[in-house]
């Protein structure tokens, strides 16, 4: 405790006050021997006012020799205010690495909900380098594994907007660098000269690096990168609890950006392999119409259990060979089955002159197999003779052909047999029939006709409205007949859920150009 009067003298100093203010002995000027802040208080609490007499409750706050203390007021009966000081130093440091701790796990609990709302790589790189130089350091940049001897650098400023540059440099030029992107620990920042960064390094209008941090961006088994962060000469340099708290922000954003480089390649190799699985776009081939239409039974799915090709003849004008098939099953699982079919096929071609032959190899080939499903298919050899096309037509377990005349007649083909891939020996009928100008053959998988739908939501579009539904395509062109029988099947189902649906349409030209080579070219033209 110390007292001192309405003058600014000290009156009495106890034996802890006079630890803490060994100069404070009685007739002392407290301006002499305490703190300005002190004997300020001192000279606003010992001349009461009505705006001036500070409130007992709410405590000073000073540093007394290099610690801090809570001051107490307390006036006495003869006007001298007696002091009574405690040391809250430990508490203000507990206080404040909890308000930081809190302020890091808010960070840390951003970076995290920002980076990981992303599968993009670029746009982790982004968020990286900027939460970086915003909350880290003065500057930031994260840098990837290098691609083609060029590495990929997003640089930012506090303040700025990411900036990325492929830099063809070498990593190993850089202690600690070349280590960060290969995964082992990072340097201490102790060990590193500011002085030698490179420029590439250095953001323009930085100014002289005072301090340097590299730490390695750890991934899902490979590194993910490495991140640097900058210090101007005229900040404070990185202390080892920042670097520990960079390396634990650094773990998120490596988790972040090798979750998203991961993403990428699955998603490239599910492109490559998608494109292998789609149904190809359909066109004309050799003086023959053919068009295609395909959807799967999940909308957001893109390929499932049915598939067609067109294989065009290896001499002009001879017959190509169209297939369709219905695997049973829908999704990826069918669609993977489909592909081993339509590859089975194509090895196959040299044979397409005998239907037959080519199912029962598609059978055996698919009884050898690991898979236990089955698939019901059609065949087609279509042939340009004249303003005609001769078809040739095998079905194996699958729905018959069905040709739209002229006239609006649909003919049901004789086409019929087993399943593919069920039973060791299969049979098939092979059936033929001629197209004459205007008309077409339809090709369907069942998905089309059993599709469930209508005014009450359970009736079967069935074989009948189909064929309705086709006599009134009599004379139009297989794309028209094709997005017809689609719109249908589309209005009949609304929402509902539904089977793989494949259509494919086979057509005679309704006229023959003049001007025009193998029909790829518009002119003039005769019935």
């Amino acid at each position: 405790m110390l007292v001192a009067d309405a003058q600014g003298a000290v009156v009495r100093c106890n034996d802890a006050a006079g630890l803490l203010l060994p100069a404070a002995t009685p007739g002392t000027p407290l301006v002499e021997v305490a703190p300005a802040w002190l004997s300020a208080a001192h000279d606003v609490f010992s001349s009461p006012g009505p705006h001036t007499v500070p409130d007992p409750e709410e405590p000073l706050h000073g540093v007394i020799g290099g610690r801090r203390f809570e001051a107490h007021p307390t006036r006495r009966d003869d006007g001298s205010v007696a002091w009574w000081f405690v040391d809250d130093t430990d508490h203000q440091l507990v206080q404040e690495a909890l308000r930081m701790e809190r302020e890091r796990t808010a960070f840390l609990a951003k970076a995290s909900s920002l980076l990981l709302s992303s599968l993009n790589l670029g746009r982790c790189m982004d968020v990286t380098a900027q939460m970086a130089a915003e909350s880290l350091a003065d500057a930031a940049l994260a840098i990837a594994p290098s691609r083609s001897s060029r590495l990929p650098v997003v640089t930012c400023l506090r303040g700025g907007t990411p900036v990325l540059a492929d830099m063809s440099v070498d990593p190993d030029d850089v202690p600690g660098l070349g280590e960060a992107l290969r995964g082992f620990p990072p340097v201490p920042s102790r060990w590193l000269d500011p002085a030698a960064a490179p420029a590439w390094m250095v953001p323009e209008g930085f100014g002289p690096v005072g301090s340097i941090v590299i730490t390695p961006l750890p991934g899902h088994g490979v590194p993910a990168g490495a991140l640097v962060l900058l210090r101007k000469a005229e900040t404070a340099s990185f202390s080892a609890e920042e670097e520990v708290f960079a390396r634990l922000f650094a773990a998120r954003a490596g988790a972040a950006m090798s979750a998203a480089r991961l993403y990428a390649e699955q998603t490239a190799i599910t492109d490559v392999l998608m494109r292998e699985l789609l149904p190809p776009v359909l066109h004309q081939v050799s003086g023959v119409d053919f068009a295609g239409g395909y959807r799967p039974s999940a909308d957001h799915e893109r390929i499932g259990g049915d598939f067609y090709d067109v294989h065009p003849a290896t001499v002009e004008g001879e017959a190509s060979l169209v297939s369709l098939g219905d695997v049973c099953g829908k999704g990826l699982e069918a669609a993977v089955l489909t592909g081993k079919i339509r590859n089975t096929l194509h090895a196959l071609l040299p044979l397409a002159g005998d239907h037959q032959r080519m199912l029962r190899l598609l059978n055996t080939a698919l009884l050898s197999s690991h898979h236990t499903r089955f698939a019901t298919m059609v065949l087609a050899s279509a042939q340009r003779l004249g303003n005609t096309v001769d078809l040739k037509l095998t079905s194996g377990g699958h729905p018959s052909p069905l040709i739209i005349r002229a006239d609006g007649t649909v003919e049901e083909t004789d086409t019929h047999g087993t399943l593919i891939g069920a039973l060791p020996d299969i049979s098939t009928v092979t059936v033929t029939a001629s197209l004459a100008p205007g008309e077409s053959c339809v090709l369907y998988t069942d998905g089309i006709t059993e599709a469930k739908g209508g005014p009450m939501g359970d009736t079967l579009f069935g074989d009948e409205r189909f064929k309705r539904a086709l006599s009134g395509c009599a004379g139009m062109p297989a794309e028209g007949i094709v997005e017809h029988v689609q719109m249908l099947a589309a209005q009949w189902l609304g929402n509902r859920p539904h089977d793989d649906m494949a259509v494919v349409v086979i057509s005679a030209p309704r006229t023959h150009h003049l001007s025009a080579v193998n029909g790829h070219t518009r002119g003039r033209f005769t019935a």
